[in-house]
């Protein structure tokens, strides 16, 4: 799960690299500036994929394979469907979004041209990430890591030769990034349905699996259960972002780059907590398919303290290399100090967020959703807007910062409080 969730985002990474150090730091503001509006967009997919993996989880504890497909396939209709809509309307008002969001002039045309080409790839990539979230509830995390490690090699090549004009391509400057973005997870898709029927894995695209790419209801209803609170969530986290953008956009150019170089680095250290929410969240499900309820207990502890070690770890790392790991994005020092300056303060935070995605992500694997889901979108809205806004008005920039850790302090404590107080005395149902 760690490695997949690295490459997941490495393909974007290597792209910001190539972007700052072979175009400009106006170029790497463009591509920046699109990443909250990306994330708005596949919130929705992020929330079913998550919902189908608990079903999906708990029919294979049950040893469910037919109820398995079933769910995969329901799953899988209702995202194509809305990617669809997504690049209709997201490819034809790409320009007045990012205007909306206070995008700086200077950078406006290359945002533009970038996000058009990434949102009407948005059916494929729903594909994409769908399926690698699917398998892993029935316990397969090596054909998506498989998958990614695909996409990624595919982007490390064709990024660079697109900006450079390599083996007679033609030079697309900003936009080069988007086109290896597609061309990755359009062959790295075709090769995990090739695979996925090789091994004759339970989700595998074959006859059996097409006739269940329709809609059932019931199975709806059960992914939506879980899918729906936490795709809010995600779009609320999606929405939360837009407007600390929108913050630091009035800051300048400079402030949107220095904000996406530290968003890269944040991500990869956040990687450890994620992936460990995601595995407890399948465990937990497959023990709650399988009436073994009573092993609850011991994942959240386990994933408590793995959590502790590991994403502790990334962060000592990360205090010590910070300058390093600006200037793999950066090329001008003013922006490297600010960027340097604003990951110091809340790279620590990434512990607290972690242990919250923990509790929230176990208490997911039983379909308690809906407390865990208000507390994080109560902390979001209600903590780290009004502070960051705030802060930023009175020490500017570093201001807007501040609020992650104070936002991820507070979702802690709720959580911790919700799950010892409410959830461990429940019932334990099945959602099948």
């Amino acid at each position: 799960m760690l490695l997949s969730n690295i490459l997941q985002s490495a393909s974007g990474t290597l792209n910001n690299v190539y972007i700052g150090q072979m175009i400009g730091v106006k170029a790497l503001a463009a591509v920046s500036s699109f990443f909250p509006v990306m994330f708005f967009f596949i919130a929705f997919t992020i929330g079913l994929g998550a919902g189908a993996s608990v079903l999906i989880g708990q029919a294979w504890g049950a040893r469910k394979a037919e109820t398995a497909r079933a769910v995969a396939g329901t799953t899988l209709t209702v995202g194509v469907l809305f990617a669809l809509v997504v690049a209709i309307f997201g490819g034809w008002f790409t320009q007045p979004m990012l205007r909306a969001l206070g995008t700086p002039p200077d950078i406006l045309p290359d945002a533009t041209r970038y996000a058009r080409i990434i949102l009407l790839a948005m059916p494929g990539l729903f594909v994409f990430l769908l399926s690698t979230a699917m398998l892993r509830g029935v316990g397969d995390t090596v054909s998506p890591l498989y998958t990614l490690m695909i996409s990624t090699a595919t982007g490390l090549v064709l990024t660079p030769a697109l900006i450079r004009g390599w083996f007679g391509l033609p030079q697309m400057g900003v936009t080069s990034a988007a086109w290896a973005t597609v061309v990755g997870f359009v062959a790295a898709t075709a090769w995990l349905a090739f695979h996925l029927r090789r091994k004759g894995s339970p989700l595998a695209p074959d006859a059996d699996f097409v006739r269940h790419l329709r809609i059932q209801p019931q199975l709806l209803k059960g992914v939506l259960r879980v899918g729906v609170p936490t795709g809010v969530q995600m779009i609320v986290v999606a929405s939360a972002e837009l407007a600390l953008l929108s913050f630091v956009n009035a800051f300048g150019s400079s402030a949107t780059a220095a904000y996406g170089a530290v968003n890269q680095v944040v991500a990869y250290v956040q990687f450890p907590a994620i992936s460990i929410a995601i595995t407890a969240s399948i465990l937990g499900a497959q023990a709650i398919g399988a009436g073994r309820s009573e092993r609850l207990g011991a994942i959240t502890r386990t994933a408590l303290l793995m959590n502790l070690v590991l994403t502790g770890s990334l962060v000592l790392l990360g205090y010590l290399l910070s300058r390093q790991l600006m200037g793999l994005f950066i090329t001008s020092e003013p922006v490297i100090e600010v960027a340097q300056t604003l990951l110091h303060i809340m790279l620590w935070s990434c512990v607290i967020f972690g242990m919250a995605s923990a509790l929230s992500g176990i208490m997911r694997a039983s379909g308690s959703v809906l407390v865990p889901t208000l507390i994080s979108i109560g902390c979001i809205v209600v903590v780290e807007l009004p502070t960051a806004w705030f802060m930023s008005q009175r020490i500017g920039l570093d201001g807007v910062w501040v609020a992650y850790p104070v936002a991820f302090s507070a979702m802690l404590v709720l959580q911790a409080l919700y799950y010892r107080l409410v959830w461990r005395k429940k019932t334990i149902k099945t959602l099948i």
